[in-house]
């Protein structure tokens, strides 16, 4: 279905903004494939999302507009021009929603509702009105300006996906942590042991999650676009590599780090703002680096050890498949590698690594001592392993879901939904006289605190700049495809 979209305006004038072909779905969406049910939820969605954007980012209720389509009481309402202002969306007689009035005050969102006392929240996930905060982050005023933790976030804190039993994260930590603990240590030289740690707080200090791996001050990881921040100082850490300076200090030589990470990120069927990884670090002691001569050496040792256990890894996961090593940049690490296997028909990157950096182990008190680190994440394994399509899946509460997983084994996943997919298209300016700087990834955290999970993928599908004012108009398109049910709790 080719169509144009005249959403945009100037002088009176109608304008085409884009022209775009849908191959798979057409964006109205007619009773036939969507329940009234299911349009009410995705239509009210939208409309928050709009004053989300409109309120947190100072942007004019009529510099954004939103493509609607609802099939109502057999009366369906298509306008083939975006609308001009909320207001004429909210106030249209046709359009008859149960729509809250939402304020993002100090970065809470707090429903209120002429009709019902409290507003049921969007996200399948949910059940409370609003998500509520991980006791973990009690000691932390998550309406403070410096803080960016939005709601969604601060209830997904302490969850620890990976220490559920039979859950597949957990299924693939456990299968990692026997590899590193017995096969490889039996293959291995040393006696030493790697010690375990799955419950760390994912509460550090900046220093830790930064500064300590020579992380660049100006480094983009570093903004609060991409990472969330308690305040200054202390953020959601977004490796597990930010305990990595503590326990090099405490003196451990060889260890395994699991937890819960966190980064502000697209949305899409392979990013989740909250996922998991593991990290592992082998320092060398004297004896095992006996008959090195020089510098060059020794890291050609460590290099050696590192490549051999980790793609002895990866035929532990996968079989026994093509592999191949790809030159890299970390800022911890010197020389960088990441492991690539040839898999389902093409090139996938399993994890990154390379020799630690000689200034973090210099910084730890360990002087010149040589040794290794990489990093994987649990989820990109996992949707590979298991052919789970979705990252929101991990999340999921179902018991269809859940049923299909035995602590040990690795199945294939059968999927359940059946639901078709719902597009919703929404556009506004932006631009040094349009209310804050703005950023996609703020975008997406306004869309998962009023859709939750029901949101499979925000895309932006096309962009323009105003050839007098240079003002950006960003058009966006939100796709909802719930992978579980929606009962009538959430209508």
């Amino acid at each position: 279905h080719t169509y144009k979209d005249k959403s945009f305006c100037n002088g009176g004038k109608e304008k085409t903004m884009m022209r775009r072909t849908v191959t798979a779905v057409p964006t109205y969406v007619s009773s036939t494939s969507i329940s009234s049910g299911r349009q009410y939820i995705v239509t009210r969605s939208l409309s928050y999302i709009q004053r989300q954007i409109s309120s947190k980012f100072s942007i004019t209720s009529s510099s954004l507009s939103s493509l609607y389509e609802l099939n109502q009481e057999k009366t369906v309402l298509r306008s083939k021009r975006c609308f001009s202002t909320i207001s004429s969306v909210t106030k249209s007689e046709h359009v008859k929603l149960t729509l809250s009035h939402m304020a993002y005050k100090n970065g809470m969102l707090r429903h209120q509702s002429n009709h019902f006392s409290t507003t049921p929240s969007l996200s399948s996930s949910s059940t409370s009105s609003d998500p509520i905060p991980s006791p973990l982050l009690s000691d932390y005023d998550l309406t403070h300006p410096e803080c960016n933790v939005s709601p969604t976030i601060a209830s997904r804190v302490g969850k620890n996906l990976h220490l559920l039993n039979a859950h597949p994260l957990n299924i693939i930590k456990q299968r990692i942590e026997c590899y590193w603990t017995e096969k490889h240590e039996v293959s291995s030289s040393s006696s030493k042991s790697f010690n375990i740690y799955d419950s760390f707080p994912p509460i550090v200090q900046t220093y830790s999650n930064f500064d300590s791996l020579l992380i660049p001050a100006d480094h983009v990881s570093r903004s609060k676009s991409d990472t969330y921040y308690l305040n200054k100082d202390v953020v959601l850490r977004t490796h597990t590599s930010a305990h990595q300076m503590e326990l090099l200090k405490s003196g451990v030589d060889r260890f395994l780090v699991t937890g819960d990470v966190y980064r502000r990120d697209e949305i899409d069927s392979s990013h989740y703002p909250v996922f998991h990884q593991m990290e592992g670090v082998k320092m060398f002691n004297e004896d095992e680096l006996f008959g090195c001569d020089s510098d060059d050496d020794v890291i050609r040792l460590v290099e050696q050890d590192l490549k051999k256990g980790l793609e002895g890894l990866a035929k532990e996961l996968f079989g026994d498949v093509e592999m191949r090593w790809v030159d890299a940049y970390f800022p911890f690490t010197d020389p960088s590698y990441e492991l690539e296997i040839f898999f389902g028909g093409e090139w996938l990157e399993v994890l990154g690594c390379g020799v630690i950096h000689r200034e973090i182990v210099e910084s730890s008190g360990r002087g010149k001592q040589p040794g290794w680190a990489f990093g994987l994440g649990l989820e990109r394994l996992a949707m590979v392993l298991f052919s789970i399509p979705d990252i929101r899946l991990f999340w999921s509460e179902d018991e269809r879901f859940h049923s299909q997983f035995r602590s040990g084994e690795i199945v294939t996943f059968e999927p359940y939904s059946k639901y078709p997919a719902c597009f919703k298209d929404i556009s506004f300016w932006t631009g040094d006289d349009v209310g804050k700087p703005f950023h996609p990834n703020d975008l997406n955290e306004v869309v998962r605190d009023v859709a939750g999970d029901l949101v499979e993928r925000v895309e932006l599908v096309d962009t323009f700049v105003h050839p007098k004012t240079k003002r950006l108009r960003n058009f966006f398109q939100i796709s909802y495809q719930s992978m579980d049910s929606i009962s009538h709790k959430f209508l």
